[in-house]
């Protein structure tokens, strides 16, 4: 049988286009686009680690839940490009104009935009000077003064949905709730913090607090659901905590995810960052939100 031999410029042009068709099936995806939007829950007050400039202003952490999720991906192999533009104090308006000196929150959003990480909602409500008054009066009864906003603040956060999703058209919306900040039943024996004392928050106030923030989470989660977006949340039912965050709030047996009054110790963030999630609360929050960006 007669053997035909190819010509050795044949086989090398052959080895060439094999070759590059290795290497284009090897080449890195695009990268994953992600922007985080919100307030001070979204920002990562409380957490430490704060970027250059934002120090007692937006005090955007590096811990923050949605940096921690993006670093994940990226130890994971994943191009990611990410960037922050949540800000401490930020209401829902505020994310449309410039906010403490910087500019609008909305215009971090791209048309290539591939997913928005977003927590916002609680200072359209009064939540704050709900707590501070937990702090430093009685809000036993006070609840409604949160409860009765919300159906404003989802109508306005439906509409700013709408303002997300046309400036990025391809981007998957994740919404990420609060939790619940204090413990509602009683202080375990490891509970240490100052903000435990039954002086700061009686049993009253706790029972009449964690009505308030089940409310809260109920509405964000209506809400995403009404706008098609996601909804990543502490809570597995805006009234039962997942496993994540079980057994995590002050002044229970587990480390607290939450800051208590030592945010008020000297160095410390101060005011802002009470009965905010800390390093490990941001941590856990990045896992529940990190199975919406894989």
């Amino acid at each position: 049988m007669r053997k035909h031999i190819l010509p050795v410029a044949v086989v090398a042009a052959a080895v060439i286009v094999c070759g590059l068709a290795v290497a284009a099936s090897a080449s890195p995806a695009k990268p994953l686009k992600v922007v985080a939007l919100g307030d001070s829950t979204a920002s990562g007050t409380g957490a430490g680690h704060y970027h250059r400039g934002t120090h007692g202003t937006c005090w955007r952490s590096s811990n923050s839940y949605s940096e921690v999720a993006a670093a994940a991906l990226r130890s994971a192999g994943r191009a990611v490009e990410y960037r922050s533009a949540a800000c401490s104090g930020a209401s829902i308006d505020d994310l449309r104009k410039p906010f403490k000196g910087e500019a609008a929150q909305l215009d971090a959003l791209k048309p290539d935009t591939n997913a928005v990480l977003l927590t916002l909602g609680a200072n359209d409500v009064g939540y704050v000077e709900f707590g501070g008054l937990c702090m430093q009066g009685d809000c036993s009864k006070a609840g409604k003064t949160v409860t009765d906003q919300l159906p404003a603040m989802s109508k306005k956060l439906l509409a700013l949905l709408g303002e997300i999703k046309a400036k990025s058209p391809k981007a998957k919306v994740v919404i990420v709730g609060y939790g619940r900040q204090l413990t509602n039943g009683a202080n375990a024996l490891t509970a240490i913090d100052p903000i435990c004392a039954p002086t700061v928050f009686s049993a009253e106030e706790r029972a009449e607090g964690s009505k308030v923030v089940s409310a809260l989470d109920l509405t964000l989660r209506t809400t995403a659901k009404a706008a098609g977006a996601v909804f990543v949340s502490p809570y597995v039912d805006s009234v039962k905590l997942g496993k994540e965050f079980a057994g995590h709030s002050q002044c229970e047996a587990g480390a607290p995810y939450y800051r208590g009054f030592d945010a008020l110790a000297p160095g410390q963030e101060g005011q802002e960052a009470v009965l905010h999630l800390n390093k490990d609360g941001q941590a856990a929050l990045a896992r529940l939100t990190l199975a919406q960006l894989r």
